[in-house]
């Protein structure tokens, strides 16, 4: 039995799909989502196996969400379903499985299914995302999403790791090393336990005989290991 997300912002769209789907016995929908935000919430709520995608969609489009749900081990086939030719490149590049063009035929998305039925797990779990803009947090509310360029500091307590914006705080599900690999472009480690957003810096201080790196929009100031401190230095003048 295969497992279905839907996702799509027009209801018409999903009845149809689901109406394709009921033909085939070995099919369970196991939800379906109007935007990306809820895609990728019902992926981790409901660990389907496949998730048919829109790809302009309300929130979060259809691209973002693929990469969130990349992430997932093992990871869910994506297969898009969408009018739109021209985002064929940029959704392969997101880890699509397949790319359907609207209106879905019913002998297309059934061959889609089945090469995503008979693909191993360790195929799909050895894609990568890329280039995500958001970080996944778990709440009491379920999962929320943390955009990355929001992000002033990453902080990391034993096996969690805190992302603080100009609007709060939040514990995240990767790893400070993982986020520091993906995103160093974006961030700039000052500490072994803490990574900082390099368009938010506005400078160095002292706190409590330390190095600090002073921040836009949060009152936190890291402090600056000694090891780190040269590179630091070195690259302020380009930040």
């Amino acid at each position: 039995m295969i497992k279905v997300l839907i996702v799509d912002d027009e209801s018409l769209a999903r009845i149809r799909l689901q109406r394709l789907l009921e033909k085939n016995s070995d099919i369970e929908v196991v939800g379906e989502a109007r935007n990306g935000l809820e895609a990728v919430q019902m992926a981790h709520q409901y660990l389907p196996g496949v998730v048919l995608m829109d790809v302009r969609m309300p929130e979060m489009d259809g691209l973002e969400a693929a990469r969130q749900i990349a992430k997932m081990v093992p990871p869910p086939a994506v297969i898009f379903c969408t009018a739109f030719e021209d985002f064929a490149l940029r959704a392969f590049d997101a880890k699509a499985f397949a790319y359907l063009l609207k209106p879905i035929k019913a002998n297309e998305l059934d061959g889609a299914l089945q090469r995503a039925s008979s693909a191993t797990r360790a195929q799909l779990n050895g894609q990568t995302p890329s280039h995500r803009r958001h970080l996944c947090s778990r709440t009491h509310n379920g999962l929320e999403l943390v955009a990355v360029e929001q992000i002033r500091l990453l902080q990391a307590d034993q096996k969690y790791v805190t992302a603080y914006t100009a609007e709060g705080e939040a514990v995240l599900s990767d790893t400070l090393k993982d986020i520091e690999k993906e995103f160093s472009q974006f961030f700039i480690r000052v500490h072994r336990s803490a990574l900082v957003a390099r368009d938010a810096i506005e400078g160095l201080t002292y706190a409590e005989g330390h190095l600090a790196v002073k921040l836009r929009d949060i009152a936190i100031q890291p402090i600056v290991s000694r090891r780190l401190e040269p590179k630091l230095r070195q690259l302020l003048p380009q930040l």
